[in-house]
């Protein structure tokens, strides 16, 4: 264990002088795959140094944003090691000088919208990269539910068959359904941390978001239940819970911390201990009723109904077109704001219908790295990069291929985003959707719908984005070769001419 520590130590020492050292670091953190640090200048950065430093598969630099991949599970080790042995904050909020500086770095000319965009996605980054594990566990468990309870033996199902088992069916639907059915709970608990306030806090008004006290707006909206109705001076407010309200969660989860950090700045210390926090969701939950319930509820449906109305009015040329770009997408690092679209699906049609296209097009990259492997089987590097790229593609992890191989070399990539259009074109035709999200490739099979022969046609939608980007590739690779050969020996014959002028 000592031994990893000091390797992770190691890295970390490397890093920093390529970054330009310390000084230049804002902060850092990391998301599935990358190391994120944000910096002052990131003309200070030598990507070559770092791609040489061991254990990195990859660098990308985003605006202000150098990435630097290692991979799921080392990269959270990597981090941990990263922020203890530099001091590095691991947010915004770690400290009054690294907000000075990230706010000062913001107000250039260059920065602009851009630099809060960029702020944003990092943000969504952060939150879910800190609860994705329990919404994976929720998928999985309940793509294991389904398993039990659909009728895959004859007209019986698992628990029909081995009645034994049914006890165990209704234990893992439940982990499931609760996971997901407090899962903006969830989200402000992580929101909050993330903005640098008391999780606790979050938690705290996560609990009156989801408050059994009130009944729900789906229940209210079928007629089945009256919302509660509260006279404020005259004015009446319809109250009803916020489940499933994921943009609502996460709005709330920047206000809980900015407000407690008021309190707590402002109150004297002799009181601060107990009147901080009772006002911070006193005024948090005037805030939620009044301002941004309404708004974000509204928010969630324009999201909700827009994606569904996109991938109808453009049928099959939408989802193509979608799955064709998506892992151009996964580059630049916008994909992490997926998240809290894709939980906002599931919350309220029960169905995501991206997280299959996401599959389909990270399969496609995979069939791009072994079209690169066969152009180039003569190299055992390539031959070893590609393998190890190509594995992590089948754990649903693209940015080895993409940034080892892929981006490189360009046509690994063309040939990779035409198997995911063409993926995502059989997606359409089989109605293919997912129960859950977070995960693609082999490990998403366990949350694919299983309607409409669900299973069968995710096995078949990861074969076809491989199958046609391996072909693509080869195709594209070759043309590439021939063009890179004519163009050498173009280069050949013209130093050929000029040094028989100069023997002349």
């Amino acid at each position: 264990m000592s031994s990893d520590i000091e390797r992770y130590e190691s890295i970390s020492d490397k890093i920093l002088p390529a970054i330009g050292g310390k000084s230049n670091a804002l902060f850092a953190f990391h998301c599935a795959t990358r190391l994120r640090i944000n910096l002052k200048d990131v003309s200070k950065v030598n990507k070559d140094a770092i791609s040489k430093i061991d254990l990195v598969q990859g660098v990308n630099i985003n605006r202000n944003q150098l990435q630097i991949v290692f991979g799921a599970g080392l990269v959270d080790q990597v981090t941990d090691a990263f922020l203890h042995h530099t001091g590095i904050p691991s947010s915004p909020a770690g400290s009054e000088e690294v907000a000075d500086a990230t706010s000062k770095s913001k107000s250039k000319p260059v920065a602009g919208l851009k630099g809060w965009f960029s702020g944003v996605i990092d943000d969504l980054t952060g939150v879910f990269t800190e609860i994705l594990p329990g919404i994976l566990a929720a998928g999985i468990l309940t793509g294991l539910n389904n398993v039990l309870t659909q009728k895959i033996i004859g007209s019986e199902s698992l628990i029909q068959r081995f009645p034994g088992i049914s006890g165990i069916s209704v234990i893992v639907g439940l982990g499931a359904s609760g996971i997901f059915a407090m899962l903006p709970l969830i989200v402000v608990y992580s929101a909050t941390k993330r903005y640098g306030g008391r999780p606790v806090l979050g938690l705290a008004i996560g609990t009156v978001m989801m408050s059994s006290n009130l009944p729900s707006l789906s229940d209210v909206s079928a007629g089945n239940a009256k919302a509660v109705i509260a006279n404020i001076f005259g004015m009446h407010f319809s109250l009803t819970s916020f489940g499933g309200q994921i943009i609502v969660a996460l709005i709330m989860g920047w206000i809980v911390a900015k407000s407690d950090n008021f309190f707590q700045k402002k109150l004297p210390g002799v009181i601060q201990f107990v009147l901080a926090p009772m006002l911070t969701i006193l005024v948090c939950s005037f805030i939620l009723f009044l301002v941004v319930g309404p708004i974000g509820m509204a928010l969630s449906s324009g999201v909700t109904n827009g994606l569904v109305w996109i991938s109808k009015a453009f049928g099959i040329f939408g989802y193509m077109f979608f799955g064709g770009v998506q892992q151009l997408i996964v580059i630049t690092g916008l994909h992490n704001m997926f998240g809290a679209v894709e939980a906002q699906l599931i919350a309220t049609t029960g169905k995501d219908f991206l997280n299959p296209l996401f599959s389909g097009a990270l399969m496609g990259q995979g069939g791009g790295v072994l079209g690169y492997m066969l152009l180039n089987r003569h190299s055992k590097k390539a031959q070893e990069i590609s393998i190890s790229a190509f594995f992590s593609i089948l754990f649903g992890i693209s940015e080895p291929a993409l940034f080892g191989i892929n981006i490189k070399n360009r046509y690994p990539l063309i040939g990779g985003c035409i198997g995911g259009a063409i993926a995502g074109g059989y997606i359409y035709l089989a109605k293919l959707t997912a129960i859950s999200f977070g995960t693609t490739a082999l490990p998403g099979i366990a949350i694919a719908d299983p309607a409409h022969s669900g299973y069968l046609n995710y096995i078949i939608t990861n074969f076809i984005g491989v199958g046609v980007g391996f072909v693509a590739t080869v195709t594209i690779g070759q043309i590439f070769e021939k063009r890179n050969k004519q163009s050498t020996s173009s280069k050949t014959e013209t130093v050929d001419e000029s040094a028989a002028e100069t023997v002349e």
